[in-house]
């Protein structure tokens, strides 16, 4: 809702409400109007709500704009599939998380390199724990437990680094190209690099 001037009005909007909200506007305007030119003022009249409601929240731009980022994530999730194969679940897992976050990791590579990981101290690892959270692993978690448990795989007898290895792969070309994962290169992935790796831990 907008006044006759065109500035959101202000709504009674409390608790989660209210902060889903503000989380909501301050992905709105790092998108938009990106890292360097969001304020506190912007996103608060973005929200149609106050700058103290923000620095109640949030101590400053920083805080704000990593739990925008980690707030979008959480509620824009990408679906884990089930296709009966690991191969299958590998090649959409990858497809969907390629085609859903090439602009959430445009958005969020813009901002780091734009002054968020000097202003929070971050390292870009620290910083991708910080948005990705316990979903990250999760995800993988659930793809592998699957295909162990229909015996494509044994669990117990591969590395943790080589489970994340499809899926950081993915990441790394999405924050290098900020555009979606091309499909031969989600093949390549999963059946040159990944598979044949796996399959020979698991026949030994």
């Amino acid at each position: 809702m907008t006044t006759s001037g065109g500035t959101p009005s202000r709504q009674r909007r409390r608790g989660p409400a209210l902060e889903a909200a503000l989380l909501d506007a301050a992905w709105a305007e790092l998108a938009e109007a990106g890292y360097a030119k969001l304020t506190m003022e912007s996103v608060a009249s973005r929200a149609g709500t106050g700058i103290a409601v923000l620095y109640r929240r949030w101590a400053n731009k920083d805080q704000l704009v990593l739990a925008a980022l980690e707030h979008h994530r959480n509620t824009h999730p990408v679906d884990v599939p089930d296709t009966g194969t690991l191969r299958g679940d590998l090649l959409a897992a990858l497809t969907g998380m390629g085609e859903a976050r090439a602009a959430f990791f445009a958005v969020t590579a813009a901002a780091a390199f734009s002054g968020l990981l000097a202003g929070t101290g971050l390292t870009p690892a620290q910083a991708r724990d910080r948005i990705l959270g316990d979903q990250r692993v999760s995800r993988i978690q659930a793809v592998y437990q699957r295909a162990h448990d229909r015996g494509e795989i044994d669990l117990e007898r591969i590395p943790p680094a080589v489970l994340a290895m499809p899926f950081d792969l993915v990441r790394h070309d999405l924050l290098m190209d900020l555009e979606p994962v091309r499909p031969a290169r989600i093949r390549s992935i999963v059946d040159e690099l990944f598979l044949p790796l796996v399959l020979r831990v698991t026949s030994r």
